[in-house]
């Protein structure tokens, strides 16, 4: 059944904060393997739910998933070494909530009714909030309850857009399940003007989880002050969750024929974001708050992809899978930084080259991938959203959307510069371990392979997703 997917993570996660340390480890990574393996067969064997109007296998949940589970996987691995450099003061609590958290964001990605899709972003937040609050300190704390409040509201908003989509279906006398793939059915059948002021609060409640500006507040706070595995699935995965919450009821928009109102509002807020990105870019003086803008940056990139639609929804598509690649690969290699340097500040660090050469590699490409430039994948989702926005004749903000991309690339290859090659007397406090690199090599190289070799089921399930958003060629 498709539910032991979330299930299994969920039932070990609670066995954690039971085991002994020398236990607990091997779970977090013995769940990883079986998760990965769980996520595969589903792809191969598309199996029935046992609670069918609740939970659903479609294809952007399925490339969620295996991105989800990717990652885990090798961040699971990355955090056995880490656990051993890094002071955690509760590691069982910390073992326990990843799995939570896992288990959580796995749900997001097989939920298809609107409710359960809901409660299911919603349980993120709780089980995510621990590991944000790890260190426990002042700013820890400050981070966390800023994290829960903010999205506590934004999550609420959602739930009031959710109510309004079920108003929908009342004045236009529509009687189907509430789910996602019922309500794309019959959406023409629903009352437009209830439709439209839904989709506004779960753009915006849900946004705020994606991190959209300007509800994105919560995040360079919560991505800085969380453990570097943690900050990992907060950019790499969380985001994309609540991503897919938006994108479900874009697909309900464009079936009702309401495309042109969801896809402005979502360039306005990708734009936004972008914008807003670029601002705080070129003022950051810690490395690990310099990623968390890049996410918001990436949140708009995708966002305003899938508000252009055609080409420009596939491009969005792209770098969704690219950005939790390359991006999840840079928070792990912060992590490095942070132990052999001993601070988050860039001027701490310096001569990254010479005295960190593995973790330089890592660092170095992951810079080079997120900035789009290729063969990274994140150069070819921008490149179709670029076309997706000439050929749909957004002149306007495709103008702003390239000005803003070449304000971030060039705040960030100044501070990947400094961090790289400026001097530094620094003396190395922990030595690199391969544990520690060939993870986030083993991301930056899948996002290479996937540029030059797309499987063909990875490509079609990419197209599915956006043609029925009414993406595509």
């Amino acid at each position: 059944m498709v539910e032991i997917v979330f299930l299994a993570p969920f039932l070990t996660g609670c066995l954690a904060f039971f085991l002994p340390r020398n236990l607990r480890r091997p779970l977090l990574v013995l769940t990883g393997a079986l998760h990965l393996l769980l996520s595969i067969q589903l792809w191969v064997r598309r199996p029935a739910p046992l609670f069918p109007d609740f939970f659903a296998v479609t294809p952007e949940g399925l490339l969620s998933l295996l991105v989800i589970s990717l990652l885990f996987f090798l961040i699971s691995i990355y955090t056995t070494g880490y656990l051993n450099a890094a002071e955690i003061r509760s590691e069982k609590i910390f073992t326990g909530s990843m799995l939570l958290f896992l288990s959580t964001m796995t749900m997001v990605t097989l939920s298809d009714h609107i409710m359960v899709m809901w409660i299911a972003i919603e349980a993120t937040t709780l089980a995510s909030a621990p590991l944000i609050y790890t260190h426990r300190s002042s700013a820890a704390l400050e981070a966390t309850w800023k994290y829960v409040l903010i999205c506590s509201v934004g999550i609420a908003l959602a739930l009031l857009g959710s109510v309004l989509i079920t108003v929908a279906m009342d004045a236009g006398q529509v009687n189907a399940p509430v789910s996602f793939s019922a309500l794309t059915t019959v959406a023409r059948d629903l009352d437009p003007l209830w439709l439209k002021a839904g989709f506004v609060f779960i753009l915006v409640g849900y946004g705020t989880k994606m991190g959209l500006a300007p509800m994105h507040t919560w995040l360079p706070d919560a991505h800085s002050e969380a453990p570097s595995p943690a900050s990992a699935l907060l950019s790499g995965v969380l985001l994309n969750c609540a991503y897919l919450g938006i994108f479900k009821t874009n697909k309900i928009m464009v079936a009702a024929g309401l495309g042109d109102f969801s896809g402005t509002i979502l360039m306005t807020f990708g734009l936004l974001s972008i914008m807003a990105a670029a601002t705080f870019i070129l003022k950051q003086t810690e490395y690990k708050r310099l990623l968390a803008y890049s996410s918001i940056e990436n949140m708009g990139i995708i966002a305003f992809g899938t508000g252009i639609g055609g080409i420009g929804a596939f491009g969005a598509m792209v770098c969704l899978i690219h950005h939790s690649l390359i991006k999840s690969s840079l928070f792990l290699t912060s992590g490095n930084i942070h132990s052999g340097y001993g601070s988050w500040m860039i001027d701490g660090t310096g001569d990254l080259a010479k005295k960190m050469p593995g973790t330089f590699v890592a660092f170095f490409a992951g810079f080079a991938g997120i900035s789009g430039f290729p063969p990274f994948g994140i150069f070819i989702g921008e490149l179709f959203i670029i076309i997706g926005a000439f050929r749909g004749g957004h002149y306007w903000g495709v103008g702003v959307f390239i000005l803003s991309l070449c304000v971030i690339f060039a705040g960030l290859a100044n501070q990947v510069m400094k961090i790289s090659f400026n001097p530094s007397d620094t003396e190395i406090r922990i030595p690199e371990k391969a544990s520690m690199i060939w993870p986030q090599y083993a991301l930056l190289l899948t996002s290479l392979v996937l540029c030059f070799w797309l499987p063909d089921p990875l490509y079609q399930a990419i197209v599915q997703a956006v043609t029925s958003s009414g993406g595509g060629f």
